[in-house]
């Protein structure tokens, strides 16, 4: 600031003023042109975290994630930035891969720079237990929720995803639907498999445990799962995956038995991850997690409860949009 101050011949308060943008205070046109251009000249940018300390506010927040090459986290990240730059606040990005020591340090270091807040984002939805220095800003959780309660959180509505699923299955005039569920005690599976339970008794249809089936996440999960299913002396003439992946190995089983997508077992998915939805063929329909409007949800959230606006440990709840392409 005292080089631009001599470029321009002016104090380095005219300086500072002009720098931070200052209207109040009455300097001429000419001045202000005269220090923007020694300040364009010298290759001047001011430093931002003297300005965050001086200001105890730095314009950015951090976001804490476990795997940021994740397929869902890239959307989350874009959901969260773009919410964030309306606001004119960035963010700072600290990948943890699932280590608590990592986790730890890499809160230490946004604090450290001054984070006005915190996004703590989850690849899978579950529970977690953030290290207690989190507490010193602001924090709000995507795509998990605290165990303790102690902070607001953004999570999927898994629940309404279950029902969207089996509602369009039995639209389509299915009966006999199957489920490949997830891991039977996390919060996506149970989610799920309760919307299903739902429509089928709202149907007047009682769910039979011999269709409910785990596939553990996986493509061949799926496949042995639905293998299973379409063995069984009255095999469903629907299929519902708790997530697509399943849904890969479910196509496998239908066509090894010479059956066809959608005119003999129709198929759903969930999550809607884009690689394996799109290009199955047939394309599947899948009920979409809403990882971009979590990610936004989760600065809005942030950004009330900076401003006081919110002090509530909410767990909000975005709905599951039902992608239709041609499996049902």
């Amino acid at each position: 600031m005292k080089d631009v101050a001599l470029r321009a011949g002016v104090s380095r308060t005219a300086v500072s003023f002009v720098l931070n943008d200052r209207h109040a205070v009455t300097l001429s046109d000419e001045t202000r042109d005269r220090v923007l251009a020694a300040a364009a000249e010298l290759g001047y940018r001011p430093n931002a975290s003297a300005r965050a300390l001086a200001q105890q506010r730095s314009d950015w927040y951090g976001l804490v994630t476990e795997i940021v090459t994740a397929p869902f986290a890239v959307n989350v990240i874009k959901g969260a930035q773009d919410r964030a730059l309306l606001d004119e606040k960035y963010l700072l990005i600290a990948s943890t891969e699932s280590d608590p020591v990592v986790e730890q340090a890499a809160i230490e270091r946004l604090l450290e720079q001054r984070v006005e807040g915190i996004i703590y984002a989850a690849t899978w939805h579950r529970a977690v237990t953030l290290p207690e220095i989190a507490r010193e800003v602001p924090t709000v959780l995507v795509n998990c929720f605290d165990a303790e309660g102690r902070f607001p959180a953004v999570v999927p509505d898994e629940h309404a995803g279950g029902r969207r699923a089996t509602e369009r299955l039995l639209a389509a005039g299915h009966r006999r639907i199957g489920l490949i569920n997830l891991d039977p005690a996390i919060p996506a599976a149970v989610g799920r498999r309760l919307g299903y339970h739902e429509v089928l008794r709202e149907a007047g249809i009682a769910p039979d445990e011999d269709l409910e089936i785990p596939g553990h996440a996986t493509a061949h999960g799926g496949y042995d799962a639905a293998s299973a299913l379409l063995d069984l002396a009255d095999p469903p003439t629907a299929i519902f995956c708790a997530n697509d992946r399943m849904a890969m190995g479910a196509y496998d089983a239908i066509k090894e038995r010479g059956l066809r997508i959608p005119h003999d077992v129709a198929v759903i998915g969930f999550d809607n991850q884009e690689l394996i939805a799109e290009y199955l063929r047939p394309a599947l329909t899948t009920v979409a997690l809403p990882f971009e409007q979590m990610g936004a949800l989760g600065v809005d959230l942030l950004a009330a409860t900076i401003a006081g606006e919110s002090t509530a440990t909410e767990t909000v709840t975005v709905d599951c949009p039902l992608l239709e392409r041609v499996s049902v």
